[in-house]
């Protein structure tokens, strides 16, 4: 059985178990004759303590409301018990009971854990969250009573498709596991993501959620060029030219290219580009932003020359 089960009061729990019998003892088990499964809280050992046998299932009436759904003779001793309380949490041993077998294990239990309140679901990417590519968000809630699991719901900034499974633990414990695809988008940048669990609980509902913010990678966007001062100048004087962009990764390259004459000619790199202005310096000029993804261009500003030094 799991060393732990993480549960809800007012639902159900599902402890998943199995055994085997001992080589030197199995002469004494027979399958073909009915078995009892015993549950005991905190210490395996019993013996003038009755209290601790919580379960029998042998018994019609025991303290906590139960059965054994898994078959002993198969030795799947998987037991389900209802309206779990707070009370319940405490550490549980597992007991068979035949003719003439009968034992404990006294170095397997399993600690259940009570709450009010659901635990967060987990919520995972797979790969890179890149602008137009298709990607994939799981989100994973425990199913502590399988017969009522919780339903997982996502909240995006965008279009999306979901696929829904109840899935086996690794423990046997079960969880509900929900994919969602989509193609992000620059824009959905540091939007948040929400995958919501909400558990059924008698009449009412419990609900938690993880919420994860987009890291969204990109290349360069909304780069423009801009011009200081914007208005005609005259040869001699400083002109600066200044270049932003958005873009994830940040921009690793700024580089200046000028127009003229229908020429296009690389004339500097960085975000800014400062000159002192000639007669041959007029014309058009943008910039080009560049990260691992690709890069982005500026509209063209204009530089004009309204005279040589001293006119």
């Amino acid at each position: 059985m799991p060393d732990r089960l993480d549960v809800l009061t007012g639902s159900c729990m599902q402890i998943p178990c199995s055994f085997d019998i001992p080589d030197q003892n199995k002469y004494t088990f027979n399958s073909t004759i009915p078995t009892s499964g015993v549950w005991i809280k905190e210490n395996p050992y019993f013996g003038g303590r009755p209290d601790s046998v919580i379960f029998n299932s042998s018994k019609i009436v025991n303290i906590y409301q139960g059965k054994i759904t898994g078959k002993m003779s198969q030795k799947n001793c998987t037991t389900v018990f209802f309206n779990v309380t707070t009370s319940y949490t405490n550490r549980y041993f597992f007991r068979i009971e035949s003719q003439p077998f009968r034992a404990t294990d006294p170095d397997k239990s399993v600690d259940i854990v009570v709450r009010d309140l659901p635990s967060s679901p987990i919520l995972t990417v797979s790969g890179e969250v890149k602008e137009g590519t298709s990607v994939s968000f799981n989100c994973s809630a425990v199913a502590p009573c399988p017969e009522h699991p919780p339903e997982l719901t996502w909240t995006l900034p965008t279009q999306f498709t979901t696929e829904n499974q109840l899935q086996e633990n690794p423990d046997q414990t079960k969880s509900v596991l929900s994919t969602v695809t989509f193609t992000p988008s620059y824009l959905h940048r540091e939007k948040n993501i929400t995958c919501t669990a909400v558990y059924p609980v008698g009449a009412s509902n419990k609900t938690a959620e993880h919420n994860m913010m987009l890291n969204v990678s990109f290349s360069p966007k909304d780069t423009s060029a801009s011009i200081s001062p914007a208005d005609p100048v005259s040869v001699g004087s400083c002109v600066n030219l200044t270049c932003s962009s958005t873009a994830n990764p940040p921009v690793t390259t700024f580089t200046w290219f000028k127009i003229s004459g229908g020429n296009l000619t690389q004339v500097a790199s960085g975000l800014s580009y400062t000159l002192n202005v000639t007669i041959g310096d007029g014309g058009l000029y943008f910039c080009e932003a560049r990260n691992s993804h690709g890069c982005g261009k500026s509209k063209e500003v204009q530089l004009a020359i309204k005279g040589k030094t001293g006119t």
